[in-house]
């Protein structure tokens, strides 16, 4: 094994992955656990899995080594039930009974490797009457009454790309559901099924807003709340070059200054009063129109305002505060999102950049002793 394909010292150094190739949230929960140090191994299938993007900028499959096997074939199943004998997390993502089909589910997966932990990716889950349905991100996200909460109240609700439904309600509630059940295998010698259903970690995720609407804290309709742009001091402004500023300024002590700096500081006592709610935030519209983005982001530089400026994708590396932490990286010539969290003892890295499908299956053939990989 080569430096450069070695895992790195991250906190998960040593455990073994294999990922059943596929798209969205477990690909990205896969990225994750290799950031961490596991040594991922990516099972792709022959001619990819239609993605649509050049694998080398594909950077979910950063970290990670990739093998080519075809599961259709008479020996396709049996290596990978041979990679399963030797991990201790499995990741698939396909439709109920798809796996159980080609001879790869937890039945014959367990009966290799007892400890192993299975983890299964899907929107809808195992069992339940949309189960074997086809699904994506929105359609998710909108059964569970997430997707009603954003947006303005006169337009549509607004589509927060797939980050909400895909990546915070999949990929890293599987990814939760993993290690816990990792753990619990190394405590007692039992592996077990990890269901990781967007529709599940979705409505989780708004388990906060629930209880502020049992306790009639929140109106079940959208910008009419506190965290939903309904309030004048905690939403989005348009500046005078078309861009915007967020407004979080909560607090008393942050409203004041917020208002001060902003120059319209005799509109303070409307924040208590929800029937001033809307002159307020004419007044507050009316102000950020007055300058641009970048001028009023020099206005609040160094206040404790809770203002910024949005920033888009390509402008968000840049930012001194981000270089600064290192929030985003550069490999390959791929500027990318660095490995969060941090550690102190065992720090991640981007250590190789994507994985190219069957790159690998040299060095995983041989580090995994897995002879029967080279074989056609």
């Amino acid at each position: 094994m080569t430096k450069a394909e070695q895992p790195g010292d991250g906190p998960l150094t040593g455990v073994r992955v294999v990922e059943l190739a596929g798209i969205g949230p477990g690909p990205f929960a896969a990225m994750l656990l290799a950031d961490l140090g596991a040594d991922v191994v990516r099972v792709d299938r022959p001619g990819g899995p239609g993605l649509g993007i050049d694998p080398a900028r594909d950077i979910t499959n950063r970290n990670k080594r990739s093998v080519v096997v075809d599961l259709k074939s008479p020996d396709g199943p049996g290596r990978v039930l041979d990679l399963a004998a030797r991990a201790d997390i499995l990741i698939e993502g396909y439709r109920p009974g798809v796996a159980e089909r080609l001879g790869i589910g937890p039945g014959p997966c367990h009966a290799r490797h007892p400890r192993l932990v299975y983890g299964r990716m899907t929107g809808w889950g195992q069992q339940g009457p949309l189960a074997p349905r086809a699904g994506h991100d929105i359609a998710y996200i909108a059964l569970t009454g997430t997707l009603g909460m954003i947006g303005a109240p006169e337009r549509p609700p607004a589509v927060p790309a797939n980050l909400l439904g895909d990546y915070a309600g999949g990929s890293l509630y599987l990814v939760v559901g993993l290690l816990a059940a990792l753990h619990h295998a190394r405590a007692t010698g039992a592996g077990q099924v990890v269901d990781a259903a967007i529709v599940d970690g979705a409505a989780h995720l708004a388990a906060m807003i629930h209880g502020m609407l049992a306790a009639g804290g929140w109106q079940d309709r959208r910008g009419a709340n506190l965290l939903d742009g309904g309030c004048p001091f905690y939403r989005t402004y348009e500046t005078a070059d078309g861009r915007h500023m967020a407004v979080g300024a909560l607090e008393r002590q942050f409203y004041d200054e917020f208002l001060t700096l902003l120059g319209i500081p005799d509109q303070a006592p409307a924040r208590d009063d929800p029937a001033r709610w809307e002159e307020l935030r004419a007044a507050i519209a009316a102000r950020f129109r007055t300058r641009t983005r970048d001028e009023w982001t020099a206005v609040f530089e160094g206040s404790d305002a809770c203002v910024a400026p949005v920033l888009s994708l390509r402008e968000a590396p840049h930012h001194p505060h981000l270089a600064a932490r290192g929030t985003f990286t550069d490999h390959g010539g791929l500027t990318q999102p660095a490995p969060a969290p941090r550690f102190s003892a065992t720090p991640t890295a981007v250590r190789t950049g994507p994985a190219l499908p069957g790159a690998d299956t040299e060095s995983v053939a041989r580090d995994w002793d897995l002879p029967g990989l080279l074989t056609s």
